[in-house]
Formats: structure tokens, C-alpha cells, sequence
């Protein structure tokens, strides 16, 4: 009987498991994918190419239809990833052409390689910028129907011996700009600080009606979350009283804020990696698909408003990590035509596939290491193990 209640509690984890993670997880990471093939398809559509399949995951088809132009649409059985494939976007560019005989002129005229470079690289570019464009429209979409929250940035208390105390900052003080950004929102100091634990940061108060300069460098602390631990920095400064508003924009107020939104989180995504170039933040931060799946089960069972920020924000991670000059990614073939465009003519058959196999070794090796550190953080082994125990 002991055995039996262990398998049963053992299913019905499991089944939480997929009810609470998995599943939010995949759709959030369909949407995307959609969104991001959706871009390459209508600015090819506009290109004039033919696609001929728009797929949304991998390997064999679950399900499908084709169109009256002729592109499949279909629905792969591994459900992370996507791909749009035109219509010549494997012929050899003009330099690299064989003697056999090519397409004929009626199919030139639709295939990707004849299509002038920059057209080329505007489809390719289209997905990553589709993805930028959809996290824009859900955050304007957030300000203007639910609002932005807006706290003063005036300091009421500041916690004795923290890095804020050793900067000199006291209360009564508004903080108005921070390493030369203005600052109008409380919001705005908690995140640049949680990025910053450790750095160096130039602080401008207002303090009596005059500017004083101060210098602080957040505390590094970690943050225990669904996501494992994380390093943030931390000044030690709060604020309590009234003041506190929720900011509702009209449709083009609430258009521009997503879109300078979208701006700050590349940003900060920037931040983020240069720190870890330099040793500042820990590489162990990133997360891989399991802390992602993690992430999207909390914030799905936070409520819909946080999980359209989450997609907001996962859409732009998505758009700029295919933006790497990686080959296999849309980046790495905007490098190519980058080479193409100053040589004036494309790489050799020879280098790109060289370039090609470096692309699949960095990032099966990037998805070895962010996955390890999914296992280390959130204690998958030790979840499994409980399922069989």
C-alpha cells in the first residue's frame, strides 16, 4: 500500500507539474516562435519569395494544410522552435553556381538568392524586429488598459551600515539622476541597483532644494526565487507615505512607453552581459528552458498581467538572441551579408560551411551550459529522483 501511494503521489506531481510549468511554458514559447516566423513570412511575402513551409516546431508534422500559394503551415511535434523555408534559400549564391542547369526564369523571380541583398537581409531581420514589435505592443498594451505604476523618488529611510549609508544618502533625499539617467520613478533606482551589485554608481540628490553628488557601489546579495538564487545589488534605501499612483496612458502616450520600455530592457540585457564579460555578475545567472518553464508557471499563476509582461519580456530576449552574430541564427546571416555588402560579393561556400559548424558547436555548447546551470539552481535531479522514490 506504501508502494502504491508513492507511484500515485509520484503521477499526481507529475501532472501539477505539467499543469503548472510545462504547459504555460509552451505556449508562452509558441506565441514567440509565431511571432518571430510570422515576420520573416510577411516581409518575404512582400519580397516577393515564395515560402513553401511555415512551421512551428520540429521534426513530424502533428498537423497541417496548404494554402492557395502553396506554403505548408504546420505544426512540428517537438514544440520548442519554429522555421519559415523559402523557396531558393538553399540555392548557391551567383559566384558559387555549378554549370548544371538552375530553376527556371519563372522560379528566379520568387527565390530568396535573387532577390537584391538588401531585400535578403530585411527578411532575415524581419523576425527578430517582429518580436521586438509584439513585447512594444504588449507593454503599450499594459499602460494604456491596466497603467504604470509611478512611486516618488524620494528617499524616507535608509538602513543602517548599508551601502547606501556609506554614500552619504539620507533621507529627505530625491534622487534625480543616476550614472547620468534621469530619474522620475522609485521603480527606475530598484532596477538599475538590482543590476548593478558591486559597480560603481555616480548619484545626483536633490537635498534642500540643491544637487549633491554622491558615489555608491550596491551591496551583492543573493536572492533566493522559483528561479534559483540570483546576485543583485542591493542600497539599502526605502520610501513610505502616500504618493504612490497608477499612471493610465492614451493609445499614444502608451505606444511610445512600450516601445522606450522595449529600449531599456535591451538595454539592460547589455548590461547584464558586459557585466558578465568582466567578471562582475556570476555566468551561473543564466537560465536555460527549465528555468524559463519555472518562470512561466509562477508568473502564469500570478495572473494574466504578469504573464503578459513575462512574454513581453521573453520576446525581446528571443529577438535579441537571434541577433547574435552567430551563424545558424539570424545574426549570423546578417554577417554574411554584412561581408557581401563590402566585398561585393558573399562568402565562399567553404567559409560558410565552417562558419555553420561553429554556430551548431557554440550553441550546443551555450544550451549544455545554461541547462547545467538549470539542473544546479532549481534541483531537477533531486525532483525526478522524489518522482521514483
Amino acid at each position: 500500500m506504501e508502494l502504491l501511494g508513492g507511484v500515485a503521489d509520484s503521477v499526481v506531481s507529475f501532472v501539477v507539474f505539467l499543469q503548472d510549468y510545462a504547459i504555460p511554458f509552451l505556449i508562452a514559447i509558441t506565441v514567440l516562435v509565431f511571432v518571430h516566423e510570422m515576420g520573416h513570412y510577411l516581409v518575404a511575402r512582400w519580397c516577393g519569395v515564395r515560402v513553401e513551409v511555415f512551421s512551428v516546431g520540429f521534426g513530424r508534422e502533428i498537423w497541417g494544410r496548404t494554402d492557395s500559394r502553396g506554403t505548408r503551415w504546420k505544426l512540428g511535434w517537438i514544440p520548442i522552435g519554429g522555421y519559415v523555408k523559402m523557396f531558393g534559400e538553399m540555392f548557391p549564391p551567383a559566384g558559387d553556381r555549378s554549370a548544371e542547369p538552375g530553376p527556371s526564369a519563372a522560379d528566379e523571380r520568387v527565390s530568396f538568392h535573387t532577390k537584391p541583398l538588401w531585400r535578403r537581409a530585411a527578411i532575415v531581420f524581419a523576425g527578430p524586429f517582429a518580436n521586438f514589435l509584439f513585447a512594444a505592443a504588449l507593454m503599450a498594451g499594459i499602460f494604456a488598459t491596466i497603467g504604470e505604476l509611478s512611486t516618488p523618488s524620494n528617499i524616507t529611510a535608509v538602513v543602517e551600515g548599508s551601502a547606501a549609508e556609506r554614500a552619504g544618502l539620507k533621507p529627505g533625499d530625491v534622487i534625480r539622476r543616476i550614472d547620468g539617467t534621469e530619474i522620475d520613478r522609485f521603480e527606475q533606482v530598484a532596477r538599475i541597483v538590482r543590476m548593478s551589485a558591486g559597480i560603481r554608481l555616480e548619484i545626483e540628490v536633490e537635498r534642500d532644494g540643491r544637487l549633491v553628488a554622491l558615489v555608491a557601489v550596491p551591496d551583492e546579495v543573493r536572492q533566493e526565487g522559483a528561479a534559483g538564487s540570483q546576485k543583485i545589488g542591493r542600497l539599502g534605501v526605502s520610501r513610505s507615505g502616500g504618493g504612490v499612483t497608477v499612471v493610465r496612458h492614451d493609445p499614444g502616450e502608451a505606444a511610445l512607453r512600450g516601445i522606450a520600455e522595449t529600449f531599456r530592457i535591451v538595454g539592460e540585457i547589455f548590461r547584464a552581459i558586459g557585466q558578465m564579460l568582466s567578471g562582475a555578475r556570476d555566468a551561473s545567472d543564466l537560465g536555460g528552458p527549465l528555468r524559463i518553464a519555472q518562470i512561466s508557471g509562477d508568473v502564469w499563476q500570478a495572473g494574466l498581467l504578469s504573464m503578459v509582461a513575462f512574454v513581453a519580456t521573453l520576446s525581446i530576449n528571443l529577438g535579441l538572441i537571434n541577433l547574435f552574430p552567430i551563424p545558424l541564427l539570424d545574426g549570423g546571416h546578417l554577417m554574411f551579408y554584412a561581408v557581401e555588402a563590402v566585398t561585393g560579393r558573399p562568402p565562399g561556400e567553404r567559409v560558410r560551411e565552417y562558419g555553420y559548424r561553429m554556430g551548431i558547436a557554440m550553441l550546443l555548447g551555450l544550451m549544455v551550459f545554461v541547462t547545467w546551470n538549470d539542473l544546479l539552481e532549481l534541483r531537477v535531479v533531486d525532483f525526478f529522483v522524489g518522482l521514483v522514490t
